[in-house]
């Protein structure tokens, strides 16, 4: 299970609307597994509507402030703005994460997280 703070869950939905129509990417970070922050990242994708790619210097610096404020990455995040919160063929050629991905269909208004390239869904609990 993924549990994400009230805040974190606002914060993502709210960077994956604001960059609509592009997607959005970000971090979810943490600690003992529970997401107290979204972290947006900037997207370097040369095709930003269809795709994402954390700046690589963006994550870096993430990983380093994250690491300096004694917090954990509990979850990747990126918005599907067109599409419906599923992995696409991409997505999990792509991941190299140990931690769930959360997908944001923006069009359907709904998150879901997987583990991937396996594709196993993960349950979210978003805190009241």
């Amino acid at each position: 299970m993924l549990e994400l703070s009230r805040e974190a869950w606002e914060a993502m939905w709210a960077d994956a609307q604001r960059r609509a129509p592009e997607e959005a990417v970000g971090l979810l970070v943490g600690r003992g597994g529970r997401a107290l922050a979204a972290w947006p990242l900037a997207n370097a994708s040369p095709q930003p509507r269809v795709h994402y790619l954390a700046d690589p210097t963006a994550l870096l610096a993430a990983l380093q402030r994250a690491d300096a404020e004694g917090l954990e990455v509990v979850a990747v995040y990126h918005s599907h703005p067109a599409g419906r919160a599923r992995p696409s063929a991409r997505d999990r050629a792509e991941a190299s994460w140990r931690v769930p991905y959360v997908i944001l269909g923006l069009a359907e208004g709904r998150e879901r997280a997987f583990r991937l390239p396996e594709g196993d869904e993960v349950e979210i609990r978003v805190e009241p």
